[in-house]
């Protein structure tokens, strides 16, 4: 019955028997098979079928979490308890920020305690990787906290809060921040992401319409554009060019700061799982051995 319980969670994610069929390697009547057999199995029906599509109806919506709870549960039986012997494999999102600060010393320790384990690194924006770690397209994801509240099927933990600062060219005199973005071309964190839009809050606040030099969601990029003397910028205090010589200014923003949290989030039926589990200890562990080098403000 495992299998069907697998194909159930795809159909509900993927909204149609063809569609979970294509995900998981099945056509649209084997799915509409195994479906049957679990319905039948359990004496009820799970979806209302209108055309094409499919619905989890009320008794789909109340298996479902218990659905996924047990194939947690058959996965953590194939697992070994000791994390050398660990095999298969984790997909993990991560911001631009994370691939080149957190991330590299956090995959140098799961690989030395399990070295069998294989890791995929999928890239992509806070908002992308929130989507598809709720639609079970990968496992876990390191992103920005959004303002809004997750799902109930989505488990967050605070990874690290980072604090925002003003940089400018090296040569550029000057400490009062206001007056610095006011003064220059502005390099903006592109307002579409979630770090973005807490600088966009910063500037409303503080009734700033800087002249735009560029726009991009791409913190290492900033910098390098502000070493090159293009503008000042706002970003967070993270990221590889916090581990180098920057050729740049960094202004604290005293009683302005603002932070952006740094969340690993996950569906809610995997908060228990031991893979996931070490890799979140793991990843807080490192957070907090950096803490106090990055901490440059």
């Amino acid at each position: 019955m495992i299998r069907e319980l697998k194909t159930f969670v795809a159909v509900s994610q993927f909204g149609t028997f063809s569609a979970a069929g294509q995900r998981i390697g099945l056509t649209q009547s084997a799915v509409s098979a195994q479906m049957r057999t679990l319905e039948e199995a359990l004496g009820m029906r799970l979806f209302d079928r209108s055309g094409r599509a499919v619905a989890l109806n009320a008794d789909g919506t109340r298996v479902l979490p218990m659905a996924e709870e047990i194939l947690t549960l058959f996965a953590r039986m194939a697992q070994p308890e000791n994390l050398a012997e660990y095999r298969g494999s984790i997909k993990i999102g991560a911001i631009a920020s994370v691939q080149t600060g957190l991330l590299p010393g956090v995959l140098v320790s799961v690989h030395q305690q399990a070295p069998a384990l294989e890791t995929k690194l999928i890239p992509g924006v806070s908002s992308s990787l929130l989507t598809q770690v709720d639609a079970g397209n990968i496992d876990l994801a390191v992103i920005i906290k959004p303002s809004f509240a997750l799902t109930k099927d989505l488990y967050a933990e605070t990874v690290q809060r980072e604090p925002f600062v003003l940089i400018a060219p090296a040569d550029v005199a000057g400490d009062d921040v206001v007056e610095l973005i006011r003064q220059h071309p502005f390099i903006r964190y592109d307002r579409s992401s979630f770090g973005g839009r807490m600088v966009s809050q910063f500037l409303r606040e503080q009734r700033l319409d800087p002249q735009l030099a560029l726009e991009i969601d791409e913190i290492d990029a900033i910098v390098k554009m502000v070493e090159m003397q293009l503008g000042v910028a706002l970003v967070p205090l993270a990221g590889l060019w916090t581990d180098r010589p920057a050729n740049v200014r960094i202004l604290p923003l005293g009683e302005l700061t603002f932070y952006r949290e740094l969340i690993v989030v996950m569906r809610h039926a995997n908060r228990q799982a031991p893979l996931h589990k070490f890799f979140v200890g793991t990843l807080i562990n490192h957070a907090i051995s950096k803490q106090e080098p990055s901490d440059k403000g």
